[in-house]
């Protein structure tokens, strides 16, 4: 996913052009069709302007989780 700004908006900590991207990777283990548990990683990165906001607010400019959820439907 990325995400792309026209302009700044130091308000809000957003800066011009490409701002953020985050990337995932998931692994499912599907035990039937309706119902498949997954874990995963996801990173997200700052660039740019962001990035600058984000140092100067104390913030780190990238991070990574660890997910896990399950996906189901009937």
């Amino acid at each position: 996913e990325l995400s792309l700004y026209g302009k700044d908006d130091a308000e809000n900590g957003i800066g011009s052009g490409l701002s953020d991207i985050a990337l995932g990777l998931r692994l499912r283990y599907e035990i039937s069709r309706q119902f498949a548990p997954y874990v995963g990683v996801e990173w997200t990165g700052a660039f740019g302007d962001t990035a600058d906001y984000r140092r100067a607010a104390g913030e780190d400019r990238s991070t990574t989780q660890a997910v896990a959820g399950l996906k189901f439907w009937f």
